[in-house]
């Protein structure tokens, strides 16, 4: 379309009334042909990637074109992923967050990734807490190695669900774990640790158990302690009510009234 145009501006000799309505046009056409690139982030337009990487980024960057099929943001300073982030990236098929200093994901942050995506790099952050939720149903393959993971079953629940890639899944250690392990498990990868038969999910059903049972006796206590308490004020009430009763003087009959009964007799 631009060159038909370009041809025809060549062979017509126009006013400048004209001209200048031809060369919005031409602009036009030339901003949907080229879309405009996003602020410190390069394009290739002919593989339709957008290069973000090593651009000191906070945040991810807006205007990323809707046709991007490779979206890299490596190596920045992005420490969150809003919710819809990706809505408009249909296309997209591989999207690479690795090395920067994410903590959290927002609900459905990654839900409205396409099915073509392909590969999702997370390695190298700082992911503790993450849940099935915010990947959706996603069935790329998946990086989330080197990231001070807390392992509990939230996790294995996330593990279970996504495609994550073989080469790289050793590489997701425990940094900390529920209380219910007592610990023991930091230090090791999350894979060898299931497949060895920990289950954190039973472990935190035990833990929820036994605080469900604590917080039942703390309650039974409370209402013994409630009832002797209620059933000890009764007692002294009614002793202090007796001895008011007995500290009053005693009733004495008055002449009229023993003359009457002595008349009687």
């Amino acid at each position: 379309r631009v060159r038909l145009l370009s041809a025809y501006i060549l062979r017509k000799g126009l006013d400048l009334h004209s001209w200048l309505r031809v060369s919005l046009l031409f602009l036009a056409l030339w901003g949907q042909v080229f879309p405009q690139c996003p602020d410190s982030c390069h394009c290739a337009w002919d593989t339709a990637t957008v290069l973000c990487s090593d651009a000191g980024l906070r945040e991810i960057p807006e205007g990323i074109p809707p046709e991007t099929v490779s979206l890299h943001l490596e190596r920045n300073y992005i420490r969150n992923i809003p919710e819809s982030t990706f809505s408009n990236l249909v296309r997209l098929r591989d999207l690479y967050l690795s090395h920067n200093r994410i903590d959290s994901l927002a609900s459905g942050a990654l839900q409205h990734l396409g099915p073509e995506l392909r590969l999702l790099d997370l390695s190298h952050n700082q992911l503790r807490h993450v849940s099935k939720e915010e990947f959706g149903s996603t069935r790329a393959k998946t990086r989330l190695y080197h990231n001070p993971w807390h392992c509990d079953c939230t996790l294995q629940e996330l593990m279970e669900t996504l495609n994550l890639e073989p080469e790289t899944v050793n590489g997701i250690i425990c940094e900390s774990s529920d209380p219910g392990s007592l610990g023991e498990h930091a230090g090791q990868p999350l894979v060898k640790l299931l497949d060895s038969g920990v289950n954190f999910c039973s472990l935190q059903r035990k833990t929820t158990d036994v605080a469900m049972l604590v917080t039942m006796f703390v309650w039974f206590f409370m209402v013994i302690v409630y009832v002797v308490y209620y059933v000890r004020q009764n007692q002294a009430e009614a002793r202090r009510h007796l001895e008011y009763l007995k500290s009053l003087p005693s009733p004495r009959k008055t002449p009229t009234e023993t003359d009457t009964l002595s008349t009687g007799f």
